[in-house]
């Protein structure tokens, strides 16, 4: 049974915000401060000190006396729940930056004001602008590592930056994560940020962004748990109950070819957070325990499926048509060099919901093309793509589009 603070929590306002920026620009320190959770917790990424996977951490928004906190233990009003999606910065998990992009709502743009813009800070605005973000927050970190002067060199330098993109009148919070220097006014950004129109009327969509098996080594079999999926209710909703399928699916290789098996399953609890749900609506990150033998989700071995009633999602499909547009310069590059119409036969990178596919041009005409893929995907129409190319080993992002 849910008790009262989880129904509170289960109609709260939710929105999904994305941290991201270049590598080493503090987000994964900020995202501490806002939340209390550090999200680097994969054994590589602590390691290697850089974010790897999505790294997920919800909070709550209270306002008591005009100051806005996360803080557990603190008073006031209960405004929003936020679930925070960390995104890598290194450019070679762009891909992974863009399935995180998906389930967004809103973006925090980390930008160092010792280190100023860099590549990937702007290969992160365009694809911000590829999966269609238009709420975006700037945070001009560390100022504690500058002088006042630097600072408002650093602060002009970003508003000549952002000039004409998406974020031109986006706010700009000068911050220093590490001293906890305007956190709140951050708070206090989210909550004026209007909840986009959730179309919770539609059949369920609800993107897999990661899935976990939950039980520890040597659990008592009547205390195991069925396998979990972690994402994001894109929309309509589910309750707990709900008979589901999931696809594409199973992967499964037989006399070298592969092939997928849709899965189908039952929810049998939801959580929001910390928090129980019996139902869950659009927004925010959501986990749904499954009747699912757990050795079928884990190690994120369902991310990239899509989940929804039994019989409502289209066939997968290994060839698409897309309706595209190209940026006139690739960034995340010093050079910034031109980017070339798309050619017959090319491979291109795409990425889809919280999928990431690899695909041969097959026909292309009046920005138009036709893609024969090698890992299939669920055509859900208008569909936002973003587009890559491998330019000397490196996959570049150089546009965007919708599946038509």
């Amino acid at each position: 049974m849910m008790n009262e603070e989880d129904k509170i929590i289960q109609n709260l306002p939710t929105l999904n915000v994305g941290i991201v920026g270049h590598i080493d620009h503090g987000k994964t320190t900020l995202l501490y401060k806002l939340t209390g959770k550090w999200t680097d917790t994969h054994s590589e990424e602590l390691k290697r000190g850089i974010t790897i996977k999505l790294g997920y951490a919800d909070a709550i928004i209270k306002e008591e006396n005009g100051k806005y906190t996360t803080k557990k233990d603190s008073g006031g009003k209960l405004l929003r729940y936020i679930t925070f999606v960390d995104a890598p910065g290194h450019e070679m998990l762009m891909a992974t930056m863009l399935s995180g992009a998906a389930i967004m709502d809103a973006a925090i743009l980390v930008i160092s004001s010792s280190e100023g813009i860099k590549p990937q800070t702007q290969e992160h605005l365009v694809a911000l602008k590829a999966k269609k973000i238009k709420n975006i927050i700037i945070v001009q970190n560390k100022i504690d590592l500058v002088t006042k002067e630097q600072a408002v060199e650093s602060h002009n330098k970003i508003k000549e930056f952002v000039k004409g993109t998406i974020a031109e009148n986006a706010p700009i919070i000068p911050v220093s994560a590490q001293q906890e220097i305007n956190i709140d006014k951050i708070l206090e950004e989210l909550c004026k940020i209007k909840i986009p129109e959730r179309k919770i009327n539609e059949k369920p969509i609800f993107l897999i962004a990661r899935s976990f098996d939950i039980n520890r080594p040597g659990t008592d079999l009547k205390d195991l748990h069925g396998g979990v999926l972690g994402g994001a209710l894109k929309q309509g909703k589910f309750s707990v109950g709900d008979e589901i399928e999931i696809k594409p699916g199973y992967t499964y290789k037989k006399a070298n070819q592969f092939y997928y098996q849709t899965i189908k399953s039952k929810i049998i609890s939801m959580q929001k957070g910390e928090h129980k749900i019996e139902e869950a609506l659009p927004g925010g990150s959501l986990a749904l325990e499954t009747e699912l033998d757990p050795s079928l989700t884990k190690a994120d071995t369902l991310s990239g499926c899509i989940v929804s009633v039994i019989g409502n999602l289209p066939e997968i499909t290994s060839l698409i048509k897309i309706k595209f547009e190209l940026f006139g310069t690739m960034l995340g590059t010093e050079e910034h060099e031109k980017v070339e119409q798309l050619k017959l036969s090319e491979l291109l990178m795409l990425s889809v919901n919280t999928t990431t596919t690899v695909g041969t041009i097959t026909k292309v005409k009046n920005n138009v093309a036709e893609i024969s893929l090698k890992i299939p995907i669920v055509p859900l129409k208008e569909d936002s793509i973003g587009i890559a190319r491998n330019i000397r080993g490196h996959w570049r992002l150089i546009g965007f589009g919708e599946i038509i």
